[in-house]
């Protein structure tokens, strides 16, 4: 299976990366900042024809269409391009996110980097891998000397769950913060161990799925902000080391 989900990741990939700096669509969900492009309807139509075709029956959770019902135990969780605001404004960080569940356990993961063409992996039991090359998470214990990565959510502007205080805690407790705008892309950074930690308030199931099982694959820990594993559907996301994990769970709890 995964084998023809890196065929589907990368055709999707190549839907984006042709129309990447090109004049496109835009229309907006809830906001001025909640951007859809053409590019990510495209995009999601291929990868759900694939599933249509191969896996017929297939349940299918989409960002874009919604929930597809089918009538089997599997159940495709897609981001079908992740980072919409960077690439609509030609900043080349974004990526495409299956996962794929199994009776509600998340057994593939796969994150493609499509302007880096990097394709990220796990499988359940089986490890981590960029490309053909086995991650892990980083070993730094002491989150003064840690560098996260957060994203904010679309109406950052009425600061849900003091979103705005927990940057700025974590901003004098931490080495350094970035910020992507590819949520994927950052559990993708934490499973290599490029990131120690990486929080986000309100993130949604196909912002999850497929990075969870690579930063859990890859020997890190994800929770909601009290320290209970996370599910796909778990808004509050905290993912990390592990090292680190119970010291930005003391931050995150100061503006809770």
């Amino acid at each position: 299976m995964i084998e023809k989900v890196f065929k589907i990741a990368r055709e999707a990939g190549k839907i984006i990366k042709d129309g990447f700096g090109k004049h496109i669509s835009v229309e907006y969900k809830t906001n001025s900042s909640n951007l859809v492009t053409e590019i990510d309807k495209k995009s999601e139509e291929t990868i759900i024809s694939f599933i249509r075709k191969e896996f017929p029956g297939h349940n299918i959770l989409a960002e874009e269409s919604g929930k597809r019902t089918g009538n089997t135990e599997y159940l495709w969780v897609i981001d079908p391009l992740d980072g919409t605001t960077n690439f609509a404004h030609g900043l080349p960080i974004f990526s495409v996110s299956i996962g794929v569940q199994k009776n509600g356990e998340t057994i593939l993961g796969v994150i493609y980097d499509v302007m880096n063409d990097v394709m990220f992996s796990a499988e359940l039991g089986a490890g981590s891998y960029k490309d053909k090359n086995k991650i892990h998470v980083s070993s730094s214990d002491k989150l003064s000397e840690s560098l996260l990565v957060t994203g904010f959510p679309y109406d950052i502007k009425e600061n849900p769950n003091n979103a705005v205080q927990k940057f700025n805690d974590f901003l004098f407790a931490s080495r350094a913060i970035r910020r992507l705008g590819s949520a994927a892309i950052d559990f993708c950074y934490v499973a290599e161990g490029v990131f120690d930690g990486f929080w986000e308030v309100h993130l949604h199931p196909w912002d999850i799925c497929a990075g969870k099982l690579l930063v859990q694959e890859a020997g890190g820990k994800v929770t909601n902000f009290m320290g209970v594993e996370a599910k796909i559907y778990t808004e509050q996301i905290l993912a990390s080391n592990g090292y680190v994990h119970g010291k930005m769970m003391e931050i995150l709890a100061k503006s809770s």
